[in-house]
């Protein structure tokens, strides 16, 4: 991964414990001139939400240059338990249905179907990250110069691959 040592770069990244030291040493960026977005999931869920806010925000602060998404293969997306305790929890069982009500009928609020798919997010993290990459590429308020790539980190046996 070969980069110009005096450009701006935001990595976006999820919570994986040594990530950050680990792009920090495996890239060629200067670190003076890294800025890591740390997130649950590198994920945008939709072109407004507040992972999206703080990627512009950061652009035009810092003038970032490029923008990079890291996914790994370390992160196993299970949110199927998470939706079973939140669906058998009667409390929510109304607030769930109100919700889906205005997922249908009040777009694009609420860009997704139903709670249950806004929960889930992509079927893969793959899935979630490339939409997020077009998501961010095609942000009205991104300027055009801006590049925006995928780092995949194998953490395995510590390989980056890059995708463009």
């Amino acid at each position: 991964m070969s980069r110009d040592e005096k450009k701006k770069v935001l990595f976006v990244i999820g919570m994986e414990q040594k990530l950050e030291r680990f792009i920090k040493e495996e890239t060629n960026v200067n670190p003076e001139n890294m800025i890591i977005l740390q997130t649950f999931q590198p994920v945008v869920s939709h072109p407004y939400d507040d992972l999206m806010r703080d990627i512009i925000i950061a652009v035009y602060q810092d003038n970032v240059e490029e923008i990079v998404v890291v996914s790994t293969n370390d992160y196993q997306k299970n949110t199927g338990d998470i939706l079973n305790k939140i669906y058998k929890n009667k409390e929510l069982q109304d607030k769930i249905q109100t919700l889906d009500y205005l997922f249908k009928n009040c777009m694009p609020e609420f860009p997704e179907g139903t709670v249950s798919v806004w929960l889930q997010g992509g079927k893969t993290l793959t899935d979630s990250v490339q939409k997020t990459i077009n998501i961010i590429r095609n942000h009205p308020l991104l300027p055009s110069h801006v590049k925006v790539k995928e780092l995949y980190i194998d953490q395995g046996n510590e390989k980056l691959s890059e995708i463009v």
